[in-house]
């Protein structure tokens, strides 16, 4: 009975090892396009992320900005 035991901890120990998965790697374009779906969506924080993404554009308007007024002589 011990050795059934131990093969069936043995068997769900072998079963159960998985290799994590690597992550997507994206774009700037591509992970923009999933964050603006994801955005539209009525998923929980969609909210959350639309905030996320008018605070990046505006930082990157006003990054803009900055940089034509450093080229003005």
């Amino acid at each position: 009975m011990r050795v059934l035991m131990l093969g069936v901890l043995v068997m769900a120990a072998a079963c159960g090892a998985k290799e994590t998965p690597t992550p997507v790697q994206r774009t700037a374009a591509e992970q923009r396009a999933v964050d603006s779906t994801v955005g539209a969506s009525r998923l929980p924080g969609a909210r959350g992320v639309q905030g996320a993404l008018r605070a990046s554009d505006s930082a990157k308007a006003r990054a803009r900005e900055i940089d034509s007024l450093s080229r003005t002589p």
